[in-house]
């Protein structure tokens, strides 16, 4: 399979910034981060194409915040369990409040 041009398809995924500014290489951790927080599965297979399932890896392990669906997701992709993500440990350390 060829690799795409870009790590990702809509635009509304970087709404707060110029797409045509990013330095896919430079920004990666970035890019990643945003894709998998607020992409689509399209969006997230055609990052995977780009950056591989090694970076993705590298990148979400360490990533301070993703929605709690999305790092189940991003568990279920790279095999690895919930308690190797930065993200899912943080958020163990500081509970939420009840919602009454």
């Amino acid at each position: 399979m060829q690799k795409p041009s870009k790590p990702y398809d809509n635009k509304r995924i970087f709404w707060d910034v110029d797409p045509e500014k990013l330095v896919f290489e430079k920004r990666a951790s970035f890019i990643i981060e945003r894709v998998f927080e607020r992409g689509d599965v399209e969006d997230i297979r055609m990052c995977r194409r780009f950056y591989g399932d090694e970076k993705i890896g590298e990148v979400l392990l360490n990533a301070k915040f993703l929605p709690l669906r999305k790092v189940y997701l991003a568990s279920a992709i790279l095999d690895k369990p919930l308690t190797a993500f930065r993200c899912y440990t943080l958020r163990q350390l500081n509970p939420e409040l009840y919602p009454y």
